[in-house]
């Protein structure tokens, strides 16, 4: 897995020292080959980024002087709404949502959601937490996204969406009667992205109540993880 920035927890630190274990000592050593004196790029997660140097290596962790000085990158200024997918899909979600700057990202339930998906062990925590820290090493973020869960559609829908995507924009994905999606978007957005058997006519007719229009990449229906790639590729703005 590439890494493009070795993150630690705030409470890693030690005044200006930190020390990797495990996944990250191996990727610093046998990944960048790093040796005592090189610099590694590295963050504190939820706070700036900086240089690491290496101070010292041994057989199962590495220590490294801090410097942090740079902020994280700009955030994608998107809520993701996602119809919770196939456990096997949503780790890869996680990952690519949380490189692509998305800080917000509602899992929610619809009626062709089924049931066993919200046993997945991937929903746990820290399974959760891991997938979007890889992510953010990938592309050099240190800002966690929030995900919430909600797995009855009704009350996400009435109660929950208003309030957290007031003031957006506020699209949905789906491949029939819909308008082009937009490119390029500038300011808040809030994409709803259904189930890979699609919205009923029902949740279609709650989401228009709530104020989302409907957009389409075309008539070709995807799957979960390709239509979050090809939406969010398509509203990130170019610069």
């Amino acid at each position: 897995m590439p890494v493009n920035l070795v993150l630690f927890e705030p409470s890693e630190l030690s005044g200006a020292r930190v020390r990797f274990q495990g996944r990250r000592a191996d990727h610093v050593r046998t990944v960048l080959r790093s040796g005592e004196g090189d610099e590694v790029r590295i963050g504190v997660i939820g706070g700036c980024r900086g240089r690491g140097i290496v101070r010292a290596i041994q057989a199962s962790s590495v220590e490294l002087d801090v410097e942090l000085t740079d902020p994280p990158p700009p955030a994608f200024d998107v809520t993701l709404l996602l119809a919770l997918p196939r456990p096997k899909c949503l780790r890869r979600i996680l990952h690519f949502v949380a490189s692509m700057g998305v800080k917000r990202l509602a899992l929610y339930g619809t009626y062709r959601v089924e049931k066993s998906y919200w046993e997945t062990p991937w929903l746990e925590p820290m399974a959760v937490r891991e997938q979007l820290v890889l992510g953010l090493e990938q592309a050099g973020d240190t800002a966690l996204p929030v995900v919430t869960i909600h797995p009855l559609f009704k009350p996400f829908i009435e109660d929950t969406v208003p309030i957290l995507t007031e003031g957006m924009r506020r699209l949905a994905a789906h491949p029939r009667d819909g308008t082009p999606c937009p490119a390029n978007v500038a300011g808040p957005v809030a994409l709803a992205i259904g189930p890979e058997g699609g919205y009923t006519d029902y949740e279609l007719n709650r989401l228009r109540d709530v104020g989302f229009a409907l957009v389409t990449l075309g008539p070709r229906p995807l799957r979960t993880e390709h239509a979050v790639a090809a939406f969010l590729g398509r509203l990130a703005p170019l610069a």
